[in-house]
C-alpha cells in the first residue's frame, strides 16, 4: 500500500526527533533535509534503473549489457530520471557505522554536487560534525540514528500516494519547524503563497523569479498550480537568488525533491549583486521586511531604481519592489510581492518613490492580510501588485484596487490561518476587479493624490462593522423599525421569512413600525429552527442532486485525464456547477457556498492526487495503512522507548471515515462494551474484580480484531476481511464516494448552523433592544408601586 501523507508526516516527524536537544527545531533542516533527499533521489534511481534494465532486456540484452546501461548517466538522461553516482547511493551510505560524515556522507553529498550543477553549491555549507560538538562519537551516534529511521521506508515514487507527496510532507515539516532567521527572513505561510500564485495565475511556459527565494515555496508552488492544470511543468524557466547560502541550498534541494528540474538559484546580496537579468514574466517574492541596504553598494542603480531612493536605515521595501519590476521590464511582465504596512503610508522619500510609481501607473492592487498569519513577526503585512508600465488591465489603468482581507482568517492556538475559502475570496475579488462594500474598491489617481499617495488600506476600504443603529421612538413607545428588518432583508430572504413570520402587523398598518409577538408566541431558537428548516432542506436536496451529477467527474481523473494532469481542470468544472446549482437555493450566499466547496477540495486535495495515481482502491488502501500505523506503538529513535497509543488516541482512529465506513457496527459494539466497563468499574461490591477483569478483556479483544498484527488473526483481521470483502465487489469507488460526500456535507453543514445562529442573533438582538419599551418598564413599575401601597394599606402601614 502507497504510504499516505500522513504516514510520511509522521516518519519524517520521528526522524527529526532524533535531532531534538542537539539542534535549535529551525535547524532541523539543515540535516534532515539533505538525508530525506538522498535517500528518495537513491529510492528513485533504484527504481529507475529496474525499469532501465527491464526495458534493455525486452530489447534483447544480455543481462549484463542490460545491468550496465541501467548504470549509466546517459541512459536515465534520456529517461527523465536522476542519475546517482555510486559514492552517493543511500545502501552504501546506510553502510556506515562510524566517521559516517568522513567515510560516506561528505563523499556521497560532493559527488552529487559534482553529477548535478544545480546542486554544485547545495551542500557547501553543511557542517555534519555540528551534531557532535558536544561530546565524541555524538554525530556518528545520531546520525545513524537518522540513517535507520529514514531507511525504514521507502521513498520512491511508486511506495508514495501520490508523486509530490514526499514535497508536501517536507513542506508541512518547514512550516512546524519555521523560526526567525538572521538578516530579517521569515518563513512565508502556505496559504499566502498559494494565494500569490491563485492571483498571478502563471502561464504553463513562464519565466518566473524569485530575488529573495528562501526555500523555494513561491517557485514551487508556481510549478504546482501549472501541473495541476495543465499536466506539465516541465516548461517553466524558474530562478533565484538568496543572499543566504543555507537558503539557497535549502530551495535546490527543496526544488528537486519536488520533482523541478529546470531552475537557476544563485547566492549574493540581491540589491548589491543581482545575478539575474530583465527578462522575466512573473515575480512572486516575500523579500526580508525594513532591512538596511547601502546606495553605495547598488549596482546599477540608475537603470533598477528609477523611482527614487528610499532611506538606507530599515527602509529597503521599496528598492527591493523597485529591482522586482526591473526584472519583468523587457517582456512586460507583472510583480506579486509581499510588503509590511509601513511601507504603504511611511512620508518622504518613500512616498515620493510611490508617488512616482503611481504616475507611471504601475500599482494594480494593493491586499492587506490578516494579522498573526507569519510565525515569527507580528508586523502588519499585504500583497502590492504591480505591471509594467501599459500593462495594466483596462479597468485598473489610472486605479489601484485595494482589497481589505485583514478578517479573512481562521484563529488557531498559535497563529491565524488563511484557509482555501479565504484564498479563493481573496482572488475571486482581484479578478473580478469590482467594488465590494467593506471589501475591495478600486481607487482613482486624483483621490490617491489626495491623500498624500498613501496606500494605507484601511483609508479606501474600512471594513469596521456599523455600529448596531438605535430607534429612540421605539425604545421609548415600543415597536420594531421596519427600516432595520429591511437592513437585513437578504437574511429574511435567504431562508423564504415574511415580516409576519417574526412580528405582528399594527392595526392600521403602520408604515414605520411592527409590533412584537406575545411572549408565548414570538420565534424563540426552536421556533427558528422550524421556520429554516424548509430552505435548509431544499439547500440539503439541491446539494445531493448536485452531488450525484458531478461526482462523476472525479472517475476522469483515474486514467487519461489524470495523465494530462487536469486536476484543477476538475475542480473548476466541479465548483461552477456548484455555484450554479446553489447559489439561487438560499439559505448560504454565494460566498459561502463557495467557501464549502473550496475548503472541502483543499481537506481533499492529497486524496484526489491519491485518486489521480492510484486510483479508487489505492485511496483506500492509503486510508487503511494510515490507520494501520496510527494503532501501532512507536518507537522513540532516540531512547528505544515504545509507546502503544493512549485509549483516547485508539478510539479517534477508530472514528476514522474508512473504518466506519469498512465496518459500521464496530463503533456502537465499543462504546457498549466501554460502557459496561465503567459500570461495573464503579460498583462496590466483592466480585467487582473479576467483573472488571472481563469486561476490560472484552474491549481488549473488541480492539485486538480490528487492526493486530498481520499474523495474529486467521484470514486477517476484521478491518483487513472487510477491505477484501470490499475489493471482491469492486466497492472501493462507493466508499470513497461516500466519504467524500460526507466530508463536504460537513463543511456545508458547519456553514448552514452558523447562517443559521446570525438569523437567531439577529433577532434575539431585536428583542433585547424594542420588546420591552420605556413605556413598558413606567407601567410595569407603576402597576408594582400600586400593588406594593395595597399591602402596605393592608397591613395597617399606609392611609
Amino acid at each position: 500500500m502507497p504510504l499516505s501523507l500522513a504516514q510520511l508526516e509522521r516518519h519524517l516527524l520521528a526522524a527529526a526527533e532524533v535531532l531534538r536537544g542537539s539542534l535549535s527545531p529551525h535547524e532541523y533542516q539543515d540535516f534532515l533535509l539533505p538525508l530525506v533527499f538522498l535517500k528518495h533521489a537513491s529510492d528513485e534511481f533504484g527504481a529507475a534503473r529496474k525499469r532501465l534494465s527491464a526495458a534493455a532486456a525486452a530489447q534483447g540484452s544480455s543481462s549484463e549489457q542490460a545491468a550496465v546501461i541501467a548504470d549509466s548517466p546517459e541512459a536515465h538522461a534520456r529517461a527523465g530520471s536522476l542519475y546517482i553516482p555510486p559514492l552517493a547511493r543511500w545502501e552504501r551510505v546506510a553502510a556506515a557505522t562510524e566517521h559516517i560524515v568522513e567515510s560516506r556522507l561528505s563523499p556521497a553529498l560532493q559527488a552529487m554536487a559534482a553529477a548535478h550543477p544545480p546542486l554544485a553549491d547545495a551542500f557547501a555549507y553543511l557542517d555534519f560534525t555540528r551534531l557532535g560538538a558536544r561530546q565524541p562519537g555524538q554525530a556518528d551516534r545520531l546520525l545513524r540514528a537518522l540513517i535507520d529511521r529514514l531507511s525504514s521506508a521507502p521513498l520512491h515514487r511508486a511506495a508514495l500516494a501520490y508523486p509530490d507527496v514526499l514535497g508536501a510532507a517536507y513542506e508541512t515539516l518547514l512550516g512546524r519547524f519555521a523560526s526567525a532567521a538572521t538578516g530579517g527572513e521569515f518563513y512565508t505561510p502556505a496559504s499566502v503563497v498559494r494565494l500569490m500564485t491563485e492571483l498571478a495565475r502563471p502561464a504553463a511556459d513562464a519565466r518566473v523569479y524569485d530575488p529573495c527565494v528562501g526555500s523555494a515555496g513561491m517557485l514551487i508552488q508556481v510549478a504546482q498550480h501549472v501541473a495541476e492544470h495543465t499536466g506539465d511543468a516541465g516548461k517553466l524557466t524558474l530562478a533565484g537568488q538568496d543572499a543566504n547560502a543555507r537558503a539557497t541550498a535549502m530551495a535546490a534541494l527543496n526544488l528537486m525533491m519536488h520533482g523541478v528540474r529546470n531552475f537557476d538559484l544563485r547566492t549574493g546580496d540581491t540589491l548589491a549583486d543581482p545575478q539575474h537579468g530583465s527578462s522575466f514574466e512573473l515575480v512572486l517574492s516575500n523579500p526580508p521586511f525594513s532591512m538596511d541596504y547601502s546606495r553605495s553598494s547598488l549596482a546599477d542603480a540608475g537603470e533598477r531604481m528609477p523611482y527614487g531612493m528610499a532611506p538606507e536605515k530599515g527602509r529597503a521595501d521599496w528598492m527591493f519592489v523597485q529591482h522586482m519590476l526591473h526584472a519583468v521590464r523587457d517582456r512586460g511582465g507583472s510583480v506579486f510581492t509581499v510588503l509590511p504596512h509601513g511601507a504603504l503610508f511611511r512620508d518622504r522619500a518613500e512616498a515620493e518613490i510611490r508617488g512616482a510609481l503611481l504616475d507611471a501607473d504601475v500599482i494594480e492592487a494593493v491586499i492587506g492580510l490578516p494579522a498573526g498569519l507569519f510565525t515569527n513577526t507580528g508586523v502588519p503585512t499585504c500583497i502590492l501588485v504591480l505591471r509594467s508600465p501599459g500593462t495594466k488591465r483596462p479597468e485598473l489603468r489610472g486605479k489601484v484596487l485595494f482589497i481589505n482581507a485583514d478578517r479573512e482568517f481562521r484563529a488557531e492556538r498559535t497563529r491565524n490561518v488563511m484557509l482555501a475559502e479565504h484564498v479563493a475570496k481573496v482572488a475571486a475579488a482581484f479578478h473580478a476587479a469590482v467594488d465590494v462594500p467593506g471589501f475591495a474598491r478600486a481607487v482613482g489617481r486624483r483621490e490617491l493624490a489626495d491623500n498624500g499617495d498613501n496606500l494605507n488600506i484601511r483609508r479606501y476600504v474600512d471594513n469596521t462593522p456599523a455600529p448596531e443603529p438605535q430607534d429612540v421612538r421605539a425604545h421609548l413607545f415600543g415597536g420594531m423599525p421596519r427600516a432595520e428588518i429591511a437592513a437585513h432583508q437578504g437574511l429574511l430572504d435567504a431562508y423564504g421569512l415574511a415580516v409576519t413570520d417574526l412580528f405582528a402587523e399594527r392595526e392600521p398598518v403602520d408604515s414605520d413600525y411592527v409590533d412584537f409577538l406575545p411572549p408565548g408566541e414570538r420565534p424563540d431558537a426552536g421556533r427558528l429552527d422550524l421556520l429554516a428548516t424548509p430552505r435548509e432542506s431544499a439547500f440539503r436536496d439541491a446539494l445531493a442532486a448536485w452531488w450525484q451529477q458531478s461526482a462523476g467527474t472525479l472517475d476522469g481523473l483515474v486514467g487519461g485525464r489524470a495523465a494530462a494532469g487536469h486536476v484543477g481542470v476538475v475542480r473548476e468544472e466541479m465548483r461552477a456547477l456548484l455555484l450554479e446549482r446553489l447559489g439561487p437555493v438560499g439559505p448560504l450566499d454565494r460566498d459561502a457556498v463557495a467557501g464549502a466547496f473550496d475548503a472541502w477540495w483543499d481537506a481533499s486535495r492529497h486524496d484526489i492526487s491519491c485518486l489521480a495515481h492510484h486510483g479508487w482502491a489505492g485511496v483506500v488502501d492509503a486510508w487503511l495503512q494510515d490507520v494501520h500505523s496510527r494503532l501501532e506503538p512507536e518507537t522513540d529513535a532516540r531512547t528505544g522507548k515504545v509507546r502503544r497509543p493512549s485509549a483516547a488516541e485508539r478510539r479517534a482512529v477508530y472514528q476514522q471515515p474508512v473504518v466506519t465506513g469498512l465496518l459500521p457496527g464496530f463503533a456502537a459494539e465499543l462504546r457498549a462494551a466501554d460502557d459496561a466497563l465503567t459500570a461495573v468499574t464503579g460498583l462496590g461490591r466483592g466480585d467487582v474484580k473479576t467483573a472488571v477483569r472481563t469486561a476490560r478483556l472484552h474491549v481488549e479483544q473488541l480492539e485486538a480484531e480490528v487492526c493486530p498484527p498481520a499474523d495474529v488473526l486467521p484470514g486477517g483481521s476484521r478491518l483487513d476481511r472487510a477491505r477484501a470483502a470490499l475489493g471482491a465487489r469492486g466497492g472501493e469507488r462507493q466508499l470513497v464516494r461516500e466519504i467524500l460526500h460526507a466530508r463536504l456535507r460537513d463543511e456545508v453543514e458547519q456553514r448552514l448552523r452558523t447562517r443559521r445562529g446570525q438569523l437567531q442573533d439577529r433577532y434575539r438582538t431585536w428583542e433585547e433592544k424594542y420588546a420591552e419599551s420605556l413605556a413598558d418598564i413606567r407601567a410595569a413599575s407603576d402597576a408594582a408601586g400600586a400593588r406594593m401601597w395595597r399591602h402596605l394599606r393592608e397591613m395597617g402601614y399606609a392611609d
